[in-house]
Parts: structure tokens; sequence; C-alpha cells
């Protein structure tokens, strides 16, 4: 099928659904990548363990940033270039980047092993503990150009009509981390090495259909002869940043809040904030998912100039958001101790720690959706310093202000609070934005 027409069918639910289920449903399984490492972690290890993978996290969410900024924002670029009739030199900046990302990926490889020792011996752990995050961080990193690959690969293919490919893709890597969790650290004894292992080869599946995939020159997107535009990859970079911002300070905050509960708790605390980021990135893959999903077709519209499907389509995301907002939060808030039974049994101290936390961070899924949707909208609009401002401030700032205020006032329950707060200041300020670009957008 042509890709224009695809872009021209009319914006209806249906049709928008086509697009998003499928990028729903494979973010959801590549959140379940790293939930499913930390269920076998839990069980089959230990809780210091999982403490480790969550000390981990900053240093991975590096690694997810740079692969974030360059997919999200080279996608915007291209698809606004093919939208705007330049098929051909969408095709040639699509090679360069992909360029780009394997040369990225080498250096942060090389440069995370360097510092891993200096970073974990600074940070007064046991001796277990630090043994594991050395152990899990030094086998993740050799997947590094295959992840930023993956994460490039799989918003390339929705926008090349191949969603229900990238869906399968992310189904079976998924499967195949889930089996290789169980065979390496259940039947092999591989320990938190096994683990990392199993995540690597599980984000490649990805990455290699990927490849194959675009080689071939019946795809909308193929590889062709790159062409160096600095330009192009400075506007990748641009619009991309606020992605990248989200992520890089989502590491950030992680290590700001593993260390005020170092303070407070102690190691099984940094477990309990462990079990408690798999629940809410749970559910806010379901907004990522759908923001991905549309994403294209917004940069499209905006490319083609066309202000009536632009606004339709965004109206018709609003609520879409809000159907999943208060299914998450429903679901959320009934099967706390189910879900936190999973990684922790009730006898154990991190249990009671996980139950309270979640039931109060909970709150933090009302706005999550609409700050996600707000953010990607913008990118794909190519406003990436309005995107950038909005993460930013919705990842960093305030998170740090509410991160360092209310545990004060509230102790342990000040931490769990601060997402929620956090949220909720993010959420004033995405409606002021996309109240003042309203106009100038068109939608």
């Amino acid at each position: 099928m042509d890709k224009k027409n695809v872009y021209e069918n009319p914006v209806t639910l249906k049709n928008i659904l086509k697009f998003a289920v499928p990028t729903i449903a494979m973010t959801v399984f590549m959140s379940f990548y790293t939930m499913v490492d930390g269920l076998f972690v839990s069980n089959l290890i230990g809780t210091d363990a999982l403490s480790a993978i969550n000390l981990t996290a900053p240093v991975i969410q590096l690694v997810t940033a740079v692969s974030t900024m360059l997919a999200t924002g080279g996608s915007a670029v291209i698809m606004k270039k093919m939208g705007g009739q330049k098929a051909e030199e969408a095709r040639e900046d699509f090679t360069f980047l992909m360029v780009v990302n394997v040369l990225v990926g080498l250096v942060m490889w090389g440069a995370g092993c360097l510092a891993m020792d200096p970073i974990f011996a600074g940070m007064n752990l046991s001796a277990d503990v630090e043994r594991y995050c050395v152990e899990y961080l030094s086998r993740y990193l050799v997947f590094t150009v295959p992840i930023l690959l993956m994460n490039n690969f799989t918003l390339y293919m929705i926008a090349s009509e191949k969603a229900a490919l990238s869906l399968i893709c992310s189904v079976t890597g998924g499967i195949l981390n889930m089996v290789l969790d169980y065979v390496f650290i259940a039947g092999l004894h591989m320990g938190i090495s096994g683990a990392a292992i199993a995540t690597g080869l599980g984000y490649s599946v990805t990455a290699v259909a990927g490849l194959v995939v675009f080689s071939r020159r019946e795809s909308l997107l193929h590889f062709r002869k790159p062409v160096f535009r600095l330009k192009v990859l400075g506007n990748a970079a641009a619009n991309g940043s606020s992605e990248m911002a989200t992520a890089l300070v989502t590491g950030i905050v992680t290590m700001m809040v593993n260390w005020t509960m170092l303070y407070y708790v102690g190691e099984e605390g940094v477990a309990a904030v462990t079990i408690i980021m798999y629940v809410l990135m749970f559910a806010s893959s379901l907004y990522t998912g759908y923001s991905y999903g549309v994403a294209p077709m917004i940069s499209f519209y905006y490319g083609e100039k066309n202000h009536e499907k632009l606004k339709k389509m965004i109206v018709l995301s609003l609520k879409v958001i809000t159907c999943i907002c208060v299914v998450t939060v429903g679901a959320s808030f009934l099967l706390t101790k189910p879900l936190v039974s999973v990684f922790a049994r009730p006898d154990n101290p991190v249990y009671d720690l996980a139950v309270t936390g979640n039931r109060i961070c909970t709150a933090a899924l009302f706005f999550i959706g609409f700050n996600i949707f707000a953010s990607s909208m913008f990118t794909a609009l190519s406003k990436g310093m309005v995107s950038a401002i909005l993460a930013f401030s919705r990842s960093f700032v305030f998170m740090m202000i509410t991160m360092l205020l209310l545990p004060i006032i509230f102790g342990v329950n000040g931490i769990w609070l601060a997402t929620p707060a956090a949220e909720l200041m993010a959420f004033a300020l995405s409606v002021f934005l996309f109240l003042r670009y309203r106009k100038k957008y068109g939608y």
C-alpha cells in the first residue's frame, strides 16, 4: 500500500488505533523486559540484587536518553520531509542517523565500562550490592549499540507502516527475554549477569529485524548512501531534546530517590522504590505507546499543513488518554497487593513499604498520560524547545522541588508523594503550553 494513502485516510478513532494499538502493545512489552528481570532477580536471587538493578538505572537511563533523542527527534524531521514530498532526501538522512547511532553507541559502551567502578565505589553500598551493580551493568553495556538501534527502528517501522512488525519484534524479544531469564538464572546459575544478558538479547531482536527490513528498497524508508548533513543531526537533537531530557533527568531523579531512601530506610527502601517504578513504568508505557503511534501522523499532517486533520487527531487523542487514565488509576489501586507480592513476600520488610508507596504514587497516574502526550505532540510539531521545557520541568525541576521538601515534612511518605505532586505541577504547565500554541499550530 502506498504510504501516502495511509495518511490520507480520514482521522477516525478506528484509523488512529490502527497506528496506536500495536505501539501500545509494543511499549508494554518493552517495559515488561525490565519487569521480568526484576521478577526473576527478586525471587531467585534476592532483594539486594533487585536494589542493584535500580541503582544501575541512572547509567542505563543515559543510554536510553541518547537513543530516545535520536529516535523521536529524527523521526519528526524525516517524516516532515516525507510529508513535504522529499522522500529521497529523507532516506539519506535516515541512513545517516543510523550511522550516528552506531558510533554513539560504541563511545557510550567504552565510557560506561571505564566509569562504573568509581561510581559504585563512592556510593557506600554493602559489598554484595556493589558487586551486583558492577556485574549487571557491565553485561548490559555490551548491548549498547543494539539498544540504540532498537529504539530507532521501533519508531521508523511505525512510520513506514510496519507497526505490526514492530509489535511482533517486541513480543518476540519479550518472550525471548523471559525464557532466557529462567534459563540463565535458574538453569545455568548465572545470577544477575544472566538477567542483563537476557535483556540485551531481547532488545537485539528488533535491532536485527530492522537491519533486514530497512535494507529492502520496497520499504517506505530504506538505507541509501548516507549524506552528512550537520543541520539534520542538529534538528534531530533539538526536536528530541525533550524526550532526552525526560530520560536523562529520570536517571538523575532515580539516583536522588535512591540516596534519599538509603538515608531514611536503607537498601530495603531502594528495593521498594524499584517495585513501584515497575508499576508506574508499566502504566506509563500505555501513554508512551499511544504517543509514539500517533506522532508520525501529527508530523505528517503538520508538514502537509492539514490543520483540520491535525486538530481532529489531537482532540481524539486527548479522549483516548483520558480513558487510559481512568483504567490505570483503578487497576493500580485495586491490584496493589497482588502486584507487590509478585516481587516481595508479605513477610519481607520491602512488602509493606512498597504497598504504602504504590497506593500513594497511584495518584500520579491522573496526570502522567497528559504530560507524556503533550511533550510528544510538541516534538512531532518540530517544537522541540517547548517540549524540552515541559519535559525538563516535569522530570527534573518539579521532582527536585518536591523531593527536597516533602520528605522533610512527611518523612518516607514524602518520598512517595513527590511524584504525584511533581506530575500535578507539570500538568498545569502542559495545559498552559497547550493553550498558548493552539492558534499557532491550528489544533
